[in-house]
């Protein structure tokens, strides 16, 4: 099985701009679509981005299009997430995460999560 591991969070000024990284070992991190998403204090895990094996297709929370990019790298077995124009409501935790199905939106059809990492974008 694969093994996620987010890093690249952190405190930033609203307007910045933050790139997350979601480091895969165990498996080529080609075998799979790959997702992140965010939690927020008392709130619900959501979708944020998703993107394709191959890196072709790539879908976005409305919250987030226009703003986020994500990527992937399956040479380095690494995926982005490059976030532009920060807000105060996209603090969070995000997790990475890795499905052997199709790309999806929905948090249950992903298997794999990294453990996450902090972002937190002040006002």
């Amino acid at each position: 099985q694969v093994q996620l591991v987010e890093s690249g969070g952190g405190l930033v000024q609203a307007g910045g701009s933050l790139r997350l990284s979601c480091a895969a070992s165990g498996r080529p991190v080609s075998n799979y679509a790959m997702g992140w998403f965010r939690q927020a204090p008392g709130k619900e895990r959501e979708f944020v981005a998703a993107i394709r094996r191959t890196a072709g297709s790539t879908y976005y929370a409305d919250s987030v299009k226009g703003r986020f990019t994500i990527s992937r790298d399956n040479a380095k077995n690494t995926m982005y997430l490059q976030m532009n124009a920060l807000k105060p409501e996209d603090t969070a935790v995000y997790y990475c995460a890795a499905t052997t199905g199709q790309i999806s939106v929905r948090s249950y059809d992903y298997d794999y999560w990294g453990q996450g990492t902090q972002v937190t974008v002040s006002s």
